[in-house]
């Protein structure tokens, strides 16, 4: 097709960024990755990591590129599974200029300590909940991608990786709960997890005992599937008429059931 007498100054320029929103669970808590800027605007200000897409750039290439810069992480596809979240193109979200950006997402295991370099004065792990205000719109960049997550983890097989090789339903418990923030019964999980097919597999070994009452639960180690069908939703509000009690240390937690 051909593009003679096309203006391209006929409108006006406008700069692409990306932006990254990476969860990890590290010391039993979901933690999202920040950035502490260095440079104006928002200098001193947290924010996610990232930067400006480069003229002959790829929107991913530059989500790997930045991470890699501003934390140190190893930001290559074989470590590094990004997921496109969506388009932020507010005109007023950025004061220098008309900026759009383009989030991903990410929850990944195993996840070293971060170092700031590049625009990036320091880079930490922030307990989800606890970050600091964020600059630009990240905050709702970052509310955005960790309904994300949690969406992953109602589709998808992806909890498995963070736990051991052999683990108990009472470990993949766990880590639904930190991500999801709330309490699951026991029974309806076990329940759910064994009648998906290909979620889990039982393995050979003695019961181990987790953290919690009741008996050492048996091992199991991840199955075939990526995706669950059926899904294992989250608990909502709107069947907070359906509660249940679970055990978390020495308190006692009612929450709305879904099965």
């Amino acid at each position: 097709m051909s593009v003679e007498g096309y203006d391209k100054h006929a409108f006006e320029p406008f700069a692409v960024t990306v932006d990254l929103a990476v969860f990890t669970i590290r010391e039993d808590r979901l933690q999202v990755l920040l950035i502490e800027r260095g440079e104006e605007p928002y200098r001193g200000r947290w924010a996610l990591p990232g930067g400006f897409v480069l003229p002959r750039e790829s929107t991913d290439d530059a989500a790997r590129r930045e991470l890699a810069e501003e934390t140190g992480l190893d930001g290559s596809p074989d470590r590094f599974h990004l997921e496109q979240l969506r388009t932020y193109g507010d005109p007023d979200r950025d004061p220098r200029m008309r900026v759009v950006s383009v989030a991903y997402a990410a929850l990944l295991s195993d996840l070293p300590e971060p170092r700031g370099g590049g625009d990036a004065v320091h880079a930490r792990w922030f307990p989800h909940g606890d970050a600091p205000p964020l600059a630009f719109d990240h905050d709702a960049i970052l509310s955005d991608a960790y309904e994300r997550v949690c969406s992953k983890l109602e589709y998808t097989t992806l909890a498995t990786v963070f736990c051991p090789e052999r683990f108990t339903l009472g470990e993949l418990q766990q880590i639904y709960e930190i991500v999801w923030g709330t309490g699951l019964d026991r029974p309806n999980f076990r329940r759910k997890v064994l009648a998906t097919p290909g979620f889990v597999e039982p393995v050979e070994g003695p019961p181990r005992r987790t953290a919690g009452r009741g008996k050492p639960g048996a091992l199991y180690r991840a199955g075939s599937a990526a995706a669950l069908q059926p899904a294992l939703l989250r608990p909502t509000a709107s069947l907070s008429r359906g509660v249940r009690s679970i055990a978390d240390g020495s308190r006692r937690v009612t929450l709305g059931v879904q099965c």
